[in-house]
């Protein structure tokens, strides 16, 4: 069951204040992104899946209203609300895996305004992180120019939930595998993974681990050969594969040192022992920017196995995201803070060749554009079934490949064009001057 505390408190006291004034009208929030992180020409829209998990399963425990009572002094009509209150909206959103840009909304929520606005904490929650981890994994999988790239996020990520969602927000983005045991089962990704260096310590010489790990794991013979000094151990790889009579390597891995050079060295040694369908495994402290380099210069390495750096998003950890309300009761609003104004009203994003259009939801598509966001939920329940993750993985794959390349670079890309409709314009534009006057009229000082 979701907790109804996950949210701030500034939620829960604004929801009480409409509960006790009877403000129950249908309210419009979008979230959105307002602009792009340094050295990000696009991003990667996910998290959907975790958000309707949530607004599903959403309500306040007794335990929930328990604390609400005795710790925030809530009264009892405003309990007794927040005990019956479930979540009953609408959700328009981009499917998991689309390319998106800044100032377009992901993501909108239309539904009594007490729920949308109790919502907002764990739905930005969900997108925001989801989001940055996805685009981080892609520019690996971008930069790893057809080599396959694996998460070993796990063990630093911010946490346990951070890392079940590291693994399938990269699994989405085109990692084609995960250490995490557990998001392998959950999810249905691939599980991979080698052996650690303690291993290796753990018995007298690397012969001797080599040959214990290879008899007992005969169909995953991937060995971590740079324990001690890094092309001994591939000669040691070789020659224990040889003598147990193991077979030919599945691979060797390399998880430190200058992993060009070695991973030419190692390339040269595996190939000459007849072992060219070995293959070699790159990790430690690897990014897009050092796959990339790694990738040009020509380096034989078959896997990249990347951990910290993605599982973060080290570059770039955190996003501008927004949850603004767009409309109450029918009526448009806006913000007009400086460098934080927003546009009123439900929209739809078109994508088409010329760049998106923010429109107004009920507008027609302009010819030649497809729409971005879809129905997700209608009245608290999902409009279909949880897709299966190589859907987005696919739809992934797709906008990716569509991008042109100036989006793509890893240093000051370029990025989408995203321009308003000419209605929403109008409708920004009036609703401005109309807001513009009537504050212009409240800070009127009266007459002496």
């Amino acid at each position: 069951m979701t907790s109804g505390l996950l949210t701030d408190l500034y939620e829960l006291t604004m929801a009480a204040s409409y509960l006790r004034r009877g403000m129950t009208g249908p309210a419009t929030f979008s979230l959105f992104v307002r602009r792009l992180p340094p050295d990000r020409g696009f991003l990667l829209a996910c998290g959907l899946e975790d958000c309707l998990s949530f607004l599903e399963d959403y309500r306040f425990s007794q335990d929930d209203l328990s604390y609400l009572e005795e710790q925030q002094r809530f009264d009892a009509s405003t309990l007794r609300a927040l005990e019956e209150l479930r979540f009953t909206g609408d959700v328009w959103a981009v499917p998991e895996g689309r390319v998106v840009f800044a100032g377009e909304p992901l993501l909108e929520v239309t539904a009594p305004i007490t729920e949308a606005q109790l919502v907002e904490t764990a739905l930005l929650n969900h997108i925001t992180f989801n989001t940055t981890i996805a685009t981080k994994a892609a520019r690996c999988v971008r930069a790893a120019g057809g080599a396959q790239v694996i998460d070993f996020a796990f063990r630093r990520t911010q946490g346990i939930d951070a890392g079940m969602a590291v693994a399938r927000a990269s699994h989405i983005a085109g990692f084609s595998g995960t250490s995490n045991a557990e998001a392998a089962r959950r999810y249905g990704i691939p599980a991979v993974g080698t052996m650690a260096h303690s291993y290796i310590e753990a018995f007298q010489d690397e012969e001797a681990a080599f040959t214990a790990f290879g008899t007992d794991f005969p169909d995953r013979t991937t060995l971590l050969v740079d324990t001690y000094d890094t092309l001994d151990g591939v000669r040691t790889a070789i020659r224990t594969a040889r003598r147990a009579g193991l077979g030919p390597l599945a691979g060797v891995r390399l998880d430190s040192g200058d992993l060009y050079e070695l991973s030419v060295q190692s390339r040269r040694l595996l190939d000459e022992a007849g072992m060219t369908e070995a293959r070699i495994v790159a990790s430690g402290g690897l990014d897009e920017y050092r796959i990339a380099e790694l990738t040009a210069a020509g380096a034989p390495i078959d896997i990249y196995g990347v951990g910290t750096k993605m599982g973060v998003s080290a570059d770039a950890p955190h996003l501008d995201s927004a949850y603004k309300l767009v409309a109450f009761e029918d009526r448009p609003v806006m913000k007009l803070s400086t460098g934080k104004a927003t546009a009123p009203c439900a929209k739809q994003v078109y994508r088409g060749p010329d760049g998106d259009i923010v429109a107004l939801r009920d507008e027609p598509a302009p010819p030649g554009t497809q729409p971005l966001l879809v129905p997700a939920m209608r009245a608290g329940r999902r409009t279909s079934p949880a897709e299966p993750l190589d859907t987005a993985r696919e739809r992934c794959a797709a906008d990716l490949a569509a991008l042109p390349d100036a989006f793509t670079r890893l240093r000051s890309p370029e990025t989408g064009t995203v321009r308003l409709s000419e209605a929403l314009e109008r409708t920004r534009d009036r609703l401005r001057r109309e807001l513009l006057a009537r504050t212009a009229a409240e800070g009127a000082l009266p007459p002496q």
